[in-house]
């Protein structure tokens, strides 16, 4: 079966501890614009979806909501280091809380260049 997926589509992952706040609503705010393919994980074996070293090697680009995520994907995947940023996001939201859409669309305007 051919792939049917753009090029130029970017694959994004957002990663939280439990998956069940920060990283879903940061997906369901890029999965509204084009040109992106996202998925959301977390780190704790409890997580709604536990992150992998295949969802790692899926993604061009991992959201971390602090630092403590990172070294975990680090621990995957050393070499993801160079396409997975820290929002610096604390874990004090809840899913589609108004102030964590406000931060979330602030920050990814800046590290993707786009208008959330």
């Amino acid at each position: 079966m051919l792939e049917t997926r753009s090029p130029l589509v970017k694959k994004v992952l957002f990663v939280c501890t439990g998956n069940m706040d920060r990283s879903p609503t940061g997906e369901a705010l890029l999965k509204e614009k084009a040109g992106f393919e996202v998925q959301s994980a977390g780190t704790w074996p409890q997580a709604h979806r536990r992150v992998s070293e295949s969802l790692v090697n899926w993604a061009d680009l991992i959201f971390v909501m602090e630092r403590h995520h990172k070294e975990y994907i680090l621990h995957l995947n050393p070499e993801a280091d160079r396409k997975t940023v820290v929002l610096d996001i604390p874990d004090m939201y809840y899913r589609n809380d108004p102030e964590l859409i406000r931060i979330l669309k602030h920050k990814l305007s800046t590290c993707l260049g786009i208008k959330m």
